[in-house]
């Protein structure tokens, strides 16, 4: 993210790293990242001792997962990419990445260039987690620095691996906005992602191009990553990309794949919002013919369309519909340990969801303890809560099974006294 340079902005702390012996990393030797949460387990068991015997063994397992990068074997590398992402996503390891972050970057680099498309797909994944880890500060911004060519030229080549594009589009996204110190290298990367996805409008005839599913997967990712850089971007810049793309976004939402539908109205909400902040009386030349176009897609009732994918696209678009009209915004809480934080517009929206896109089940995780995670969501530092009261606050898991019980005969109990009333009228 553009920013002064911080060489202590990282992404967490860990504990001192034993050198190891190589001599048994071999990927026959390695179990699966599955065996991370065993570890995780045996620590909490057993002592001090346990804990240091299970911290050497989950160190030497990574050590190992990076050795084997380089293996002539595709299906070794593939697995070893998958068990560092799989540690990256679900540990804070910001020492021991730190000390091997060129050699990481290597592997990263040779897999991008000489991998197939599911290697490429893990590698650039890889790529973000590590910027993740990093922080924003002349640590990641190395690492960035040798990868962003490589990034950029996978997304324009038409004859690379489909698959391996879209990951490129979304790891792109997400490493600029970490790494990047150059708004300037912003607004370059996000016209990168505008070639992709402005071959997606309907024409002005209202004909829809011919795309093929995977192409608009692709595109949809382009979108996702082009609105995350917008939060970063100058009010001048705002204002440009405003007049220029504001008038024809709405042509997305023509589009046959309703995950280009519901990624263009986030789009286009988040860029009412970052209007209104500018200026809180912005007005937009077609906003009668938007907000008519919104409203259709809330309340869509197409017969060729899947019912999941209509449910989806009326709840998304109802909240799109309301910021448009309104400047409103559904507000969601995020509980994490004994913090919490509130999703409370679209910037924030689309930056967690950005994030947790990546380290998924771990996004709690790294917002109790990654220092960069938390400084993007003004959290603060991390607190510090000693195991005494981490085992005062844990319940049993017969009193989580009653309380999980309990809340499910409520919700079934309300769905039902509503069912009745809550008709669709376009569903018959």
């Amino acid at each position: 993210m553009p920013r002064t340079k911080k060489k202590n902005s990282r992404g967490g702390q860990h504990g001192h790293v034993q050198p190891f012996s190589d001599e048994d990393a071999s990927i026959e030797t390695l179990s699966h990242c599955s065996s991370f949460s065993d570890v995780t387990s045996v620590a909490d068991e057993g002592g001090e001792a346990n804990e240091d015997t299970a911290q050497e063994d989950f160190q030497y397992k990574l050590k190992g997962f990076i050795d084997s990068t380089v293996d002539k074997s595709a299906k070794t590398r593939q697995g070893a990419l998958d068990g560092l992402k799989t540690a990256l996503a679900t540990r804070i390891l910001y020492e021991f990445i730190s000390e091997r972050r060129m050699t990481i970057t290597d592997s990263i680099e040779r897999c991008l260039k000489k991998g197939k498309g599911d290697e490429q797909r893990a590698a650039a994944s890889l790529a973000c987690l590590l910027c993740i880890q990093l922080g924003s500060g002349i640590e990641s911004e190395e690492v960035f620095k040798t990868l962003k060519p490589i990034f950029k030229n996978i997304l324009a080549d038409g004859s690379a691996n489909i698959q391996a594009r879209q990951a490129v589009a979304t790891s792109l996204g997400l490493c600029t906005l970490v790494a990047e110190d150059d708004i300037l290298d912003v607004h370059t990367t996000m016209e990168c992602f505008e070639n992709l996805f402005t071959r997606s409008y309907a024409r002005m005839d209202g004909t829809i191009p011919a795309i093929n599913p995977q192409t608009s997967a692709l595109h949809t990712n382009a979108l996702l990553s082009w609105a995350l850089l917008l939060t970063i971007c100058t009010a001048n810049q705002l204002r440009d990309i405003l007049r220029k793309h504001l008038p024809k976004l709405p042509r997305l939402l023509d589009s046959e794949d309703v995950n280009m539908r519901i990624a263009a109205g986030e789009t286009i909400a988040l860029l009412f919002e970052l209007a209104r902040d500018m200026d809180a009386e912005f007005e937009f030349d077609d906003w009668d013919e938007l907000c008519d176009k919104l409203n259709a897609l809330a309340t869509d009732c197409n017969k060729h369309r899947a019912k999941t994918d209509k449910r989806k696209q009326r709840s998304v678009f109802r909240d799109v519909l309301k910021a448009v009209e309104e400047g409103d915004f559904q507000t969601e809480t995020i509980r994490f340990g004994t913090e919490r934080m509130t999703i409370d517009s679209w910037v924030r929206k689309r930056t967690y969801d950005a994030f947790r896109e990546f380290v998924g089940s771990g996004m709690n995780y790294h917002l109790q303890g990654n220092e960069f995670i938390r400084d993007v969501f003004e959290l603060g530092p991390p607190m510090l809560v000693d195991s005494a009261t981490m085992k005062a606050m844990k319940i049993s898991r017969f009193e989580r099974h009653l309380h999980n019980s309990a809340a499910f005969k409520a919700r079934t109990k309300a769905r039902s006294k509503f069912r009745d009333k809550r008709v669709d009228v376009g569903e018959f």
